[in-house]
């Protein structure tokens, strides 16, 4: 029977969502008569103005439709707007695939996990050590049974590169943030080597530690834009920028997704896995010195202090930056 109408529910973190990308590319080279619509999580739904075109985006806000049965009844609201001749979940959790089993797709395809396979239609194993934007893209060819190689991730956006670097310095997880003390000691260095402006970014959970870092250097010419910018003014300052210095974060994703060259530092993260998909606009900066990395975890049980990021060589970053920002500007 011929696929007209298509549901994906898509990741509810900002890297996750961002990696999906690729999904949605292929998913319209699949179906490219079918009417796509897509669920997502409230706040990152705010990324989908540079997604590939869609028919319908539903809205899921956690705090309204709360637990299992806020998923169900979420689910049930949609099947009374619209029905679905196939339904795609993305994310691992059981809620994610009750609200699949409520919206009543004639199809509904997602990977074990959390005891949900009965709520599927068509269920597979997750493929292990593959990069995670393809492991969404495998959950495509395991439905179809065709391969669809995927070369890259692109948002789209009409934004025109500016004078400025940007900087995060932060992470969800402990074991991927970087220190007060040796942020303080890569963006003293970086500022005496870098002419353009500096833009630090965070969310607004984490312009407290943001502040902490620049009082350790009172006499920055940097501007804060922590806690300051939405999702949508977030992408455009990374697309507008010439580059951006990060951790193993949500931004990195972003960014390259949109075209701007980023340096990732990574510490328990695998790269194999979640650094930013572009290869040939990103660099990855490990220590690579100690036997527990990458650890994966979001606490570093070993030291407290993730030695993995704190024991970088901070000129050595600053020079990788400045080689970057020498070949992207004409």
């Amino acid at each position: 029977m011929e696929v007209s109408k298509i549901l994906v529910r898509l990741p509810n973190w900002l890297g996750d969502m961002v990696m999906a990308v690729g999904f949605m590319q292929q998913l319209q080279q699949q179906y490219p008569s079918a009417a796509i619509s897509v669920i997502a999580k409230k706040g990152i739904h705010q990324l989908l103005p540079f997604f590939p075109p869609m028919q319908h985006q539903f809205v899921f806000d956690k705090s309204v439709y709360k637990g299992i049965a806020g998923a169900w009844r979420f689910g049930k609201e949609i099947q009374k707007q619209e029905t679905f001749d196939l339904f795609f979940c993305l994310p691992d959790s059981f809620s994610s695939a009750v609200m699949g089993r409520a919206i009543g797709a004639r199809k509904r395809v997602g990977y074990k996990k959390e005891v949900r396979t009965f709520l599927f239609t068509h269920v597979y194993t997750k493929p292990a050590h593959l990069h995670r934007a393809d492991v969404y893209v495998s959950l495509l060819e395991k439905y179809t049974g065709k391969r669809f190689p995927l070369t890259g991730i692109q948002l789209k956006h009409d934004f025109t590169k500016e004078a400025y670097v940007v900087v995060n310095i932060n992470s969800e997880a402990s074991s991927r943030r970087l220190t007060e003390q040796k942020a303080a000691e890569l963006l003293s260095i970086l500022e005496g080597a870098v002419p353009q402006k500096i833009v630090l970014i965070g969310a607004p959970k984490e312009a407290a530690f943001i502040h902490g870092v620049l009082k350790k250097l009172p006499h920055t010419r940097i501007e804060n834009k922590a806690g300051k910018t939405d999702l949508p003014q977030l992408v455009q300052l990374l697309a507008s920028a010439r580059l951006l210095l990060t951790t193993d974060s949500g931004p990195a994703h972003l960014a390259n997704a949109l075209g701007t060259y980023t340096i990732v530092l990574f510490g328990a993260g695998n790269e194999k896995e979640t650094a930013p998909y572009n290869q040939d606009l990103r660099t990855v900066i490990r220590l690579g010195q100690l036997s527990c990395e990458p650890c994966e975890k979001n606490v570093c049980v070993r030291y407290g202090i993730p030695q993995c990021l704190e024991r970088l060589n901070a000129v050595a970053i600053v020079d990788e930056v400045t080689t970057r920002l020498n070949n992207t500007i004409s």
